[in-house]
């Protein structure tokens, strides 16, 4: 059976296109750097994890964030600060976050174009502003979105907020995402439907559990799949 007449919102990051893999690469070419003596990889990444965890509570979300979280990683390390040159090594190895094209992922072109025929599509994101936004205008997809919303961070209240300011429905309105943090949890606690389409770099810091016998909650193997349900 295909819904008709919805309102799907849709998360951006690692759900449109891909994102943390960018990030995942940078933090291999970091760790190989680091090669602190004592402690191994795994370690390392813990450490960084948490400090992430951390400074995304106090900071937010971004590339800035990142590259501060990584320099405060560097000197939790060494019980030192890092040395411009250092600083300049780090900014380096994280450059790519910075030039690295829109890739979407792939047919999410094709199905926001059929979707958007049917149903009421917005987007939501947390992050920057700025780097938010540069990466909507850039996926050439903001297009399909009758709004777009750029948040600090997706809870329960900023759910709440948006379907309170646009008088959503909520058996009618779907979020979906890759994250269970971020995405399904909160929008579920809103009131909200939800679909969750898992991607394999999903940060870890948004993984959660979700409730296996949550009947509200489709998951779907492929952003595609969309097109079989609504």
């Amino acid at each position: 059976m295909r819904l008709s007449g919805q309102v799907l919102i849709l998360d951006a990051d690692d759900t449109l296109w891909e994102n943390n893999v960018v990030f995942e690469r940078v933090i291999d070419d970091y760790l190989d750097w680091i090669a602190h003596p004592t402690l191994d990889r795994a370690a390392v990444r813990g450490i960084l994890d948490d400090i992430e965890r951390a400074n995304a509570v106090t900071h937010g979300y971004g590339t800035k964030v990142f590259l501060h979280s990584l320099a405060e990683c560097f000197e939790k390390l060494n019980s030192r600060p890092a040395t411009s040159a250092e600083r300049d090594r780090i900014e380096e190895l994280a450059a790519a976050l910075i030039h690295h094209e829109i890739e979407l992922i792939p047919g999410v072109a094709e199905t926001l174009d059929e979707l958007g025929s049917r149903h009421e599509l917005m987007l939501l994101t947390k992050g920057d502003q700025e780097e938010q936004q540069r990466k909507i205008d850039a996926s050439g997809v903001a297009h399909h979105f009758r709004e777009v919303h750029i948040v600090p961070e997706k809870d329960v209240e900023v759910y709440r907020g948006l379907a309170a300011a646009r008088m959503l429905a909520p058996e009618s309105t779907w979020m979906i995402g890759n994250s269970p943090k971020s995405d399904i949890r909160p929008a579920r606690a809103a009131g909200m439907n939800a679909v969750f389409i898992p991607n394999a770099h999903t940060w870890v810091l948004e993984h959660d559990e979700l409730d296996d016998a949550d009947e509200r909650v489709l998951r779907l193997g492929t952003f595609t799949e969309l097109l079989h349900h609504f």
